[in-house]
């Protein structure tokens, strides 16, 4: 079943041409991967799903219905939320207090419940702090509850901006570079995260990424993007050995490695 489709679309900045003719479908339930040489038009992809950016030309469908003229606010409604390659946290706050300001997206009491402090407010305010410690104990982030975000280390600051994501419920998770700045180790930890998450909450996730053995070793289909443009979708078997993604972007050598 087909969660997402790109249709034919297209972005374009004044003469510039970011994104061009790009047709791309996502299963649901599937680990999605978006590579290319910087530039390609990856992150202006993400930025058309989440709608930052509107579509010059075609269409983008999710579960069915068209999103491309929706704001951002409604696309996080219906479902789809994302980090960003610069990772965007509340710098001074604890990594629960961060993680806490995201469930609170979930609220369902008024104004007037948190300041008379109704039963309905104190029973939303427990659940909502189970659902941040909860999500505290998967990114195992449990032990570092208290410290400042800003002094947490960099792997452990793109697990804080995956809980948070994940605080809103989503049915799609768009991962924008997520093992950016992190050692094999934690790549290779952060893969193993990817999958629990994906099943433990029953999501589609799509990523972008420069880590080819993260990429290779994590998805289901990739498509490979170069000038703004489709080069290649396909298994990571598939995508290894297509001639044009080699000359394009994987080279003979890591290929080979």
């Amino acid at each position: 079943m087909i969660i997402l489709e790109m249709r034919n679309v297209t972005k374009q900045f004044g003469g510039l041409t970011a994104v061009g003719n790009v047709d791309i479908q996502v299963e649901k339930d599937s680990i999605f991967g978006l590579i290319g040489p910087n530039g390609a038009g990856k992150t202006t992809i993400f930025n058309l799903i989440t709608g930052i950016y509107k579509v010059t030309e075609g269409e983008i469908i999710f579960q069915d219905h068209p999103i491309d003229q929706l704001q951002p606010y409604q696309i996080a409604d219906i479902g789809i939320t994302r980090t960003f390659q610069n990772i965007r946290l509340f710098k001074k706050l604890t990594a629960y207090e961060n993680i806490l300001t995201a469930c609170h997206y979930n609220a369902s009491y008024s104004i007037l419940d948190a300041v008379v402090r109704t039963p309905k407010y104190k029973k939303e305010e427990k659940k909502l702090g189970d659902q941040a410690d909860k999500l505290m104990e998967i990114m195992e982030l449990k032990d570092r509850k208290d410290i400042i975000a800003s002094n947490l280390p960099y792997g452990l600051q793109r697990r804080l901006e995956i809980a948070r994501a994940l605080a809103l419920n989503p049915k799609m998770l768009l991962l924008d570079e997520p093992a950016a700045g992190m050692n094999p180790d934690e790549t290779i930890k952060l893969m193993e995260l990817i999958r629990q998450i994906r099943e433990q909450f029953n999501l589609t996730v799509v990523v972008i990424e420069h880590h080819m053995d993260l990429i290779m070793g994590l998805c289901d289909k990739i498509a490979v993007l170069n000038f703004g443009r489709k080069l290649a979708e396909g298994t990571a078997q598939e995508i290894q050995a297509n001639p044009k993604v080699i000359e394009a972007y994987l080279g003979e050598e890591e290929v080979n490695c």
